[in-house]
């Protein structure tokens, strides 16, 4: 299978799958207790001619197939409906938060990559006293969930030290940035951990290859035995990890950006799951459903470039 044909058939299933993701996106939340109508009210008391008003201007009485292709329609042209809380168009909310949600989940994953492959390298090549410490440091990471870390940094660094803001994103893209350095820790610190005993393992499972003991017999130095023929080796095993840790990014935003007060999609996904508005819950659902499908397609697309053993289709090396 050309890599061409491949790139169009999972483009190709990407395409179906978020086309039913959308379907269930839109029916779970009326699957939820309570309605829009009932928030809009607000626990009010309306007259059968108003609250018959409300049901026409968001044509809650129509058949539920109708309302959903109705909204796949508008979506498709990139129009979420209005929101219910803040009486303004999704869309809009979406382009004032998104950017600031998309640089909390970058510096996170600058941070995971640098730090976690930098950890995991130096335990499978070092070893000893140096692979025991980190074994320990990535245990107490790995241990430590987003919210639990979020609240140790912002109490130590921000509130007792002051060394950063307590929360918020500041003004300019450079006050943007402080203003996430320590979400984007908080996020990172778990991730760390996996991703560096993922790279120690797979680059001590390339030590054991045969390919490594005909390189040191023929001379070449152990720095380039390790840099050629073990942790470019190891790069499939890494990469198909980034995935996930991209995912897991993008799921952990929410506490993160609740905790520290960044005005994300993250945090505005929780207010409105709160108060049922239900047109910004299920934009922003689709939209981190769609992120999670893109990174998935770049990594399979990657990993034949990345590792040439394995198979376009299948995941695997080939013989």
């Amino acid at each position: 299978m050309s890599f061409l044909r491949f790139a169009a058939r999972r483009l190709a299933e990407m395409a179906a799958t978020l086309l039913a993701a959308s379907f269930v996106v839109f029916g779970a939340m009326y699957l939820a207790p309570g309605s829009p109508a009932g928030f809009l009210l607000s626990g009010r008391s309306a007259s059968p001619a108003a609250l018959q008003a409300i049901n026409d201007q968001y044509h809650l009485d129509d058949p539920f197939l109708l309302r959903y292709l109705r909204w796949l329609g508008q979506v498709l042209q990139g129009d979420f409906g209005r929101s219910l809380t803040y009486r303004t168009d999704v869309s809009t909310l979406l382009a004032d938060r998104l950017p600031a949600t998309l640089t909390l989940v970058a510096m996170a994953l600058l941070v995971v990559v640098v730090i976690g492959l930098a950890l995991g390298w130096a335990g499978a090549v070092r070893g000893g006293v140096t692979d025991s410490a980190i074994l320990l440091s990535t245990a107490l990471a790995v241990g430590t969930p987003s919210f639990v870390a979020a609240v140790l940094l912002q109490g130590l660094f921000a509130v007792r030290l002051g060394w950063f803001p307590t929360g918020g994103t500041g003004d300019g893209f450079g006050d943007l940035l402080w203003h996430l350095t320590l979400p984007a820790i908080a996020l990172a610190l778990y991730l760390i951990g996996m991703l560096a005993r993922v790279t120690r393992s797979a680059m001590l499972d390339a030590l054991e290859g045969e390919h490594v003991t005909v390189a040191r017999s023929r001379g070449v130095p152990e720095r380039e035995v390790i840099r050629r023929h073990v942790f470019r080796n190891s790069l499939g095993t890494v990469l198909t990890t980034g995935g996930l840790i991209v995912s897991t990014l993008l799921v952990c935003t929410v506490l993160v950006e609740s905790a520290f007060g960044v005005g994300g999609i993250g945090q505005l996904l929780e207010l409105s799951t709160t108060t049922k508005d239900f047109p910004t819950v299920q934009a922003i659902s689709l939209i981190v459903v769609a992120l999670f499908m893109t990174v998935n397609l770049v990594v399979d697309l990657l990993q034949p470039l990345v590792d040439p053993r394995v198979t376009l289709g299948t995941g695997r090396a080939g013989a």
